[in-house]
C-alpha cells in the first residue's frame, strides 16, 4: 500500500511536470501566433503599397509617360519584387513549419482528459495483479499448511507402528510395563514442548497480524486523503485547460 502511495506521489510530479512543459509550448505557440498575425499585417500593408505603385505604372502606360526608361524601371522593381516575394517565402515556409512542430509537440502530450484515461488503466492492472499476488499467497500459505499437517501424520503414524510393535512384549513383564509408561510420557511430554512452540508461534503471528491490520488501517486513511488530494488536483488541471482554451480564443478574436 505504501508501495501505491508512492507511485501515486510519483504521477502527481509527473504531471506537474507535464503541465509545466505544456504551458511553456503553448506560451511559443501564442508567441508565434501573434509574430504571424504582424507579418500578415505587414503583409497586408506591403500589398496595399505594391497595389498603389502597379496602378501608378498602369497610369503611366496609359499615357505614354517616360518611354523605355519606364520599361528599365518597371524591370528592376519586378526583380527586386521577386526577391523580396522569396525571401518572404521562405520566412514564412519558417514559420509556419515552426508552427506545426509545435502542433505536434502540444498534440503529444496528453491532455486531463487522456490522463484520467491511464490513471484508470493502472489502477485496474494494478487490482489485478494485487488480486493475483493475494491468490498465489493463499495458495503458497495452504500448500505450506498441508505440508507440515502430511510430516506431522507420518510421525504419529510411525509412532503408533512402533507402539503397537512393542505393546504385547513390554505388557508380559513388569520392567516392559514401567519401560513402556516412561516412553509414553517421554512423548507426551515432546508434545506439549511442541504445542508450547506451537502456542508461541501463534502468539507471535496474532501479534504481527494486529500490527498489520493497524498499518492497513492507517495505509487506508492516507489513500482516502490522497485520492481527494488526486480528485481537487485533476479538478484544477481541467478548470486550468477551460479557462486557457478561452484565453486562446479571447487574443485569436
Amino acid at each position: 500500500m505504501d508501495e501505491s502511495l508512492k507511485e501515486r506521489s510519483n504521477e502527481v510530479t509527473v504531471d506537474s511536470t507535464t503541465a509545466e512543459k505544456l504551458q511553456s509550448i503553448l506560451d511559443s505557440f501564442e508567441d508565434l501566433e501573434r509574430e504571424e498575425s504582424k507579418v500578415q499585417s505587414c503583409c497586408i500593408v506591403e500589398y496595399s503599397k505594391l497595389l498603389a505603385e502597379v496602378n501608378e505604372l498602369e497610369d503611366m502606360l496609359q499615357n505614354n509617360v517616360g518611354g523605355d526608361c519606364l520599361y528599365d524601371i518597371l524591370d528592376d522593381g519586378l526583380d527586386e519584387s521577386k526577391e523580396r516575394l522569396n525571401l518572404l517565402k521562405k520566412e514564412l515556409a519558417s514559420k509556419l513549419r515552426a508552427i506545426l512542430l509545435l502542433r505536434r509537440k502540444i498534440d503529444d502530450v496528453p491532455v486531463p482528459a487522456e490522463l484520467l484515461q491511464y490513471e484508470l488503466c493502472f489502477s485496474q492492472v494494478y487490482t489485478s495483479i494485487q488480486k493475483k499476488l493475494r491468490q498465489t499467497r493463499k495458495h503458497y500459505e495452504t500448500f505450506n499448511a498441508l505440508l507440515e499437517i502430511k510430516e506431522l501424520m507420518l510421525k504419529e503414524t510411525s509412532l503408533l507402528n512402533s507402539i503397537s510393535s512393542q505393546f504385547q512384549n513390554a505388557i508380559t513383564s513388569p520392567n516392559g510395563r514401567i519401560k513402556l509408561i516412561d516412553s509414553m510420557e517421554g512423548i507426551l511430554q515432546g508434545i506439549q514442548q511442541k504445542l508450547e512452540k506451537v502456542q508461541l508461534v501463534l502468539e507471535s503471528e496474532q501479534k504481527v497480524c494486529e500490527v498489520v491490520k493497524e498499518k492497513h488501517r492507517k495505509a487506508l486513511l492516507e489513500q482516502r486523503h490522497c485520492y481527494s488530494l488526486l480528485k481537487a488536483f485533476q479538478e484544477e488541471c481541467a478548470r486550468n485547460e477551460r479557462l486557457r482554451r478561452r484565453q486562446t480564443l479571447q487574443t485569436s478574436s
